[in-house]
């Protein structure tokens, strides 16, 4: 029969390893949120505004913007993965205009929004 005199460092062990384990499932479980945008004008588009009443926007960051033609892929901010599905998107192009908000299903697979 063997004898443990030290049950602590097998515990403490167990629960490291645990711990571990754990921060890896939560730290891989995240799931990026992406969608596509195609500018289908001949207008580049300078910012993409988003709203989830269709009253107070905040924006995504294009960088430079989307050309006309070009399709760019977006991902949400961690920050957003409790927020609604259904999301209202406008986009503001080089000239100064506005599209008109169009409400849009972010839970929706291969999504692509198409600014004409």
């Amino acid at each position: 029969m063997r004898v443990y005199d030290k049950p602590g460092r097998t515990l403490s062990f167990a629960f490291a390893l645990a711990l571990v384990c754990a921060a890896f499932v939560f730290a891989t479980s995240h799931v990026d949120y992406r969608f596509k945008v195609h500018n289908n004008t001949k207008v580049a588009i300078k910012k993409i505004l988003v709203s989830e009443d269709g009253k107070k926007y905040g924006y995504f960051d294009i960088g430079a913007g989307i050309a006309a033609g070009d399709t760019e892929e977006l991902v949400w901010d961690k920050s957003t993965d409790e927020g609604n599905c259904g999301q209202f998107f406008k986009a503001v192009f080089a000239n100064g205009e506005e599209s008109d908000p169009v409400e849009f299903d972010f839970c929706e697979k291969d999504l692509t929004l198409e600014f004409n």
